[in-house]
């Protein structure tokens, strides 16, 4: 396997980007560095103890953002200028956030119970808890999310001066912030939920895997199970962004891993800069997309639409895997089109050797799918799964999360326990959610207005009425809205203001509410690979030496046979079959000749957009022949039999003509 051989520089851009989706936190040390570590190891856990036992959810919401906001205002800088400085005033909001949440337990139903009449002292609590919040939001997402939030909180008090449709009665201040945080409708809503019982112990989980030495394994063993030719390299991108972004569910982290140790190999086998830099990219965002953890969103997914999360994996599954067959079919038609080096890189142990050593990774990885299928809750499976990857471990002494001279005295009890691998993964579980948390919370002042004000209805029904009450065109307009948001906003953030804004839209002209919401969490997720928010694109470029925009429109390349995949799902329902049917229970009773046919058109539909765009198939495509293919793949992407039709006798006749094409090759080459 090549070494990583990324220089300062580009490690500085690397960090920056990977910051810029995180939050660029303070690098403290000394004293205060260990103390926001055990505060931070503290929050994991009281979330873990939450998971096993039973916390009310009025008081795990509120001491889940209590301690978000502790954090974010001690590890997130108010500016740059103040950047690794504990300020006064950073130390006063985070003892103020943990003053609001006493506040709000101590007076236990009573606050909830006036939420349409606060008195003043609440609407003073109420305001000051709204500003920490956008704050928190600025220091982690930036102003973009900021000012779409207040957007929102405006539209809510003066929204009976708008025209109509828009107009509402409007409210006044006392009842928003009654509204925000004394219900579970507004800031303790359905976002910060998820994040407490969920997003929080998944990435808990996941730090358990990286700290237990599980990412990289899963890259090695890709090298090892894919390397050896030059067509190798680009399906080992594929397979280790899979197996690597599952756990993590980060695109940014993903490509920056799995870029620093193969970007050295694609330039070698004779892959251009930006096209390195685009499939890189584009596995990274696969990672969002794929089970069993997916992005944040997914877990949103499951409560908006009160199903389990084992039901949002099977839904997330074939587009999941039509997302990397259209990945794999690209590599493989880069390798003709490219011209690729037969080049070989021998990994250091064989696929099987590493399994032998390191089984027990893979098990933590489909852990929590078992323990689903066994009945547990999600947040149960997720917290057992935590234990089995603590407990199998230590099965060896590399990869211990507890170190094993710990056990035969040789290193002091307190300081050995601190520099484990284990308060290491509990402290980075509760400061990665950090910036998705304090997003959630703002998304819940969103949240709550659109159902205050009922502009969820209203924009649906503008949206209908602009399209004219055709499915396929408010399916378009939906696209767009979820894109334009998402260029903003992460995607989180993303999803969640389009699902109570624009999901009613497609659900009132009777797409199932399953597939209308991962209709926009396919779109909010796509959207990450378009500037300003290209994170993942702009990453590859920094480690591929490449120039940014030109790697985010390879990016849009590598991705596109995927980007027709959500239409199929919601355009009629036989394509719903493609989200198995949206359910286990739905499943038992489907039509499986029909999922089977749906997914075979996919399939076809994605290979012959694959060979359009890359102007490549069997051979060098003529112009006719892209077209030809382009044309069938959208039509294979639309589920209809006249459609089919038309995109396999495309298909058909491209095959005989690049067939001749190649029989010709070979007999002038002989």
């Amino acid at each position: 396997m090549s070494e990583n051989v990324i220089d300062n520089e580009t490690q500085a851009q690397l960090d920056a980007f990977i910051k810029q989706e995180e939050g660029d936190s303070n690098d403290y040390k000394g004293m205060l560095a260990k103390f926001i570590t055990l505060v931070a190891v503290g929050m994991s856990l009281f979330h873990l103890y939450a998971a096993y036992s039973i916390v009310p959810t009025q008081e795990l919401r509120v001491i889940h953002v209590a301690l978000v906001l502790f954090l974010v205002f001690l590890s997130f800088p108010i500016a740059a200028s103040f950047k690794n400085r504990l300020m006064w005033w950073d130390v006063l909001i985070a003892i103020g956030s943990v003053a609001i949440a006493y506040y709000i337990l101590n007076a236990g139903d009573a606050l909830f119970d006036r939420n349409t009449f606060p008195n003043h002292m609440d609407v003073f609590v109420g305001i000051c808890l709204i500003l920490m919040i956008l704050e928190a939001v600025r220091r982690t997402n930036g102003m973009i999310l900021v000012g779409v939030t207040v957007l929102f909180l405006l539209y809510a008090l003066f929204g009976n001066y708008l025209p109509a449709p828009w107009t509402h009665k409007g409210y006044d201040l006392d009842r928003l912030v009654g509204y925000m945080y004394m219900t579970l409708e507004g800031i303790y809503g359905t976002a910060v939920d998820v994040s407490a019982t969920l997003i929080i112990l998944f990435t808990i989980f996941g730090a358990f895997l990286q700290f237990t030495g599980a990412g990289k394994f899963f890259i090695d063993f890709s090298f090892a199970a894919m390397g050896g030719k030059s067509s190798g390299v680009g399906r080992t991108i594929v397979l280790s962004s899979f197996l690597l972004g599952g756990p993590s569910g980060s695109g940014v982290a993903t490509t920056v891993t799995v870029g620093s140790v193969a970007a050295p190999m694609l330039e070698k086998v004779g892959y251009e800069r930006n096209a390195a830099g685009g499939l890189l990219a584009a596995g990274g965002l696969g990672a969002i997309i794929s089970p069993p953890v997916l992005g944040a969103a997914a877990f949103l997914i499951a409560d908006f639409l009160k199903i389990s999360y084992l039901d949002v994996l099977l839904m997330a599954t074939i587009p999941t895997i039509l997302f990397y067959l259209g990945l794999f079919v690209m590599v493989e038609i880069d390798v003709r089109k490219y011209g690729m080096k037969n080049i070989h890189f021998k990994a250091t142990e064989t696929a099987w050797q590493l399994t032998k050593k390191y089984w027990f990774h893979f098990f933590s990885l489909i852990s929590i799918v078992i323990f689903m299928l066994m009945g547990f809750s999600p947040t149960m499976s997720v917290f057992w799964a935590t234990m089995v990857s603590a407990a199998s471990s230590m099965l060896r002494e590399d990869t211990a999360i507890i170190p094993w001279v710990w056990f035969k005295g040789k290193e002091p009890l307190i300081s050995g326990l601190y520099n484990s691998n284990l308060t290491k993964a509990l402290a980075n579980g509760s400061t990665s959610v950090l910036a998705i948390a304090a997003t959630c919370a703002g998304a819940g002042l969103i949240v709550g207005t659109v159902t205050l004000t009922g502009l969820g209805l209203k924009f649906s029904s503008i949206v209908i009425q602009y399209a004219g009450g055709s499915l396929l065109l408010t399916t378009i307009f939906t696209a767009l809205v979820v894109w334009v948001v998402g260029l903003a906003v992460p995607v989180t953030a993303s999803y969640i203001i389009c699902a109570v804004i624009a999901a009613p839209a497609l659900i009132n002209l009777g797409v199932p509410a399953f597939a209308a919401h991962m209709f926009i969490f396919y779109y909010a997720v796509l959207s990450e690979v378009s500037p300003p928010t290209a994170l993942s694109p702009f990453a590859a470029a920094a480690i591929c030496k490449g120039n940014p925009y030109k790697t985010t429109l390879q990016t849009w390349k590598y991705v596109a046979p995927a980007i027709l995949v959500p239409f199929m799902f919601v355009l009629d329902q036989s394509g719903t079959g493609l989200l198995l049917m949206g359910s286990m229970d739905a499943l038992a009773q489907a039509d499986w000749m029909q999922i089977a046919w749906t997914s075979f058109t996919a399939v076809v539909g994605i290979i012959c957009l694959a060979g359009g765009l890359q102007g490549w198939f069997i051979e060098k495509t003529k112009l006719f022949e892209r077209v030809i293919m382009v044309i069938a793949g959208v039509a294979l992407a639309y589920p209809s039999t006249e459609a089919d039709l038309l995109g396999f006798i495309g298909f058909g006749l491209v095959l005989i003509t690049q067939t001749i094409t190649h029989l010709k090759s070979k007999q002038t080459t002989a």
